[in-house]
């Protein structure tokens, strides 16, 4: 039987490079020869054991580009055997009560590629048919898959229904709050991203990120109040998963504000429910996404979201289990690393 090159979490701690058999597509599936992929912070929980949603063995990876070999049963009419799509790596049940309503990132069935079942890191790939989106010709190849975070970070401003104006905390300065932080001042509202890691911030300055707060070693809540005239911000986007940060929400968010939880916290928070009311905060999660592709990737054709700013490194497929041990052992070496599939 025909083989085709895996990245291969035996478990956890164990990933190597593994031949698997040549996937045997569903009806409901196309074949995909992937191109392109990122190497997502899920896939580095994975590594180390962390992600109490993944089981071994498994083959890692949701972002996931690629060509069409073969199309299958609910494949949009858009897109043709040769076309480059990207998958949305969300594969939901389609007919519990989230589906019903068009939450399927809520979906109580809800499986993830990489996590719950083997992923996209792999040379050729089936995946649902109606999951596919089309990739516009214009974004080079090594850029595409960072349309997936964009999506999740997208997904948590407008759940937040941020509006231009508006002042946009944004907890956590990697990959997705940066990407947050561009999307806002598309929006044109105004981010202030907060990070205790400084290199992260003065990079972030350093691409256009105006307000920046290290809470190590400033105030974060009397500077946004100075940045806010008094205010405090409309919305807070926590995307570090840090309990501190989700506490501390509360305290920059304004009256009548609105907070969306992005990050997934190791350990329950306890948090002061009369802050809450006092302010009559609405809290709204934020998981993955539902209906952001499109969106995403117009942002990164027409270079509003500048792919380069976020995109440290660019490796082989081959190198893909060197650079998850590097990301595990020096997280704040790089942003974000994608590979090419050649």
């Amino acid at each position: 039987m025909l083989k085709v090159k895996s990245i291969y979490l035996e478990s956890a701690g164990n990933i190597r490079v593994k031949e698997v058999d040549y996937p045997e597509k569903k009806t409901n599936e196309a074949l995909i020869k992937v191109e392109s992929l990122g190497i997502c912070g899920s896939d580095i929980g994975a590594y180390r054991g962390v992600n109490p949603l993944v089981s071994y063995p498994r083959i890692i990876g949701h972002e996931v580009v690629g060509t069409i070999i073969e199309g299958g049963e609910g494949l949009p009419d858009t897109i043709r055997p040769g076309d480059r799509v990207i998958v949305d790596p969300y594969i939901y049940c389609g007919n519990c009560y989230p589906c019903s309503i068009g939450r399927t990132n809520c979906c109580e069935h809800l499986q993830v590629i990489g996590v719950h079942i083997n992923g996209g890191m792999r040379e050729i790939f089936a995946h649902p048919a109606k999951l596919l989106h089309k990739v516009p010709t214009g974004i080079p190849l090594a850029a595409i898959p960072l349309a997936e975070p964009l999506t999740i970070a997208l997904h948590a401003l407008h759940r937040t229904r941020l509006s231009a104006g508006e002042h946009v905390v944004i907890m956590g300065a990697g990959a997705i709050g940066l990407l947050a932080a561009q999307a806002a001042l598309h929006y044109k509202a105004i981010p202030i991203l907060i990070d205790i890691v400084q290199q992260r911030l003065d990079y972030a300055a350093s691409i256009g990120i105006k307000h920046t707060i290290n809470p190590s070693s400033q105030n974060g809540k009397e500077i946004i109040d100075q940045i806010t005239l008094g205010r405090m911000a409309e919305v807070v986007i926590e995307a570090s998963g840090a309990n501190i940060a989700i506490k501390e929400a509360l305290a920059y968010v304004s009256f009548a504000g609105r907070i969306a939880l992005t990050g997934w916290p190791k350990a329950e928070t306890s948090l002061p429910t009369n802050i809450i009311t006092l302010k009559e905060i609405d809290i709204r999660g934020s998981r993955t996404s539902a209906g952001e592709f499109p969106e995403a990737l117009d942002l990164i054709e027409k270079g509003i979201i500048a792919a380069d700013t976020i995109i440290s490194k660019t490796i082989l497929l081959e190198e893909i289990p060197l650079a998850i041990k590097d990301l595990s052992e020096n997280p704040g070496r790089y942003l974000k690393i994608n590979a090419v599939v050649q």
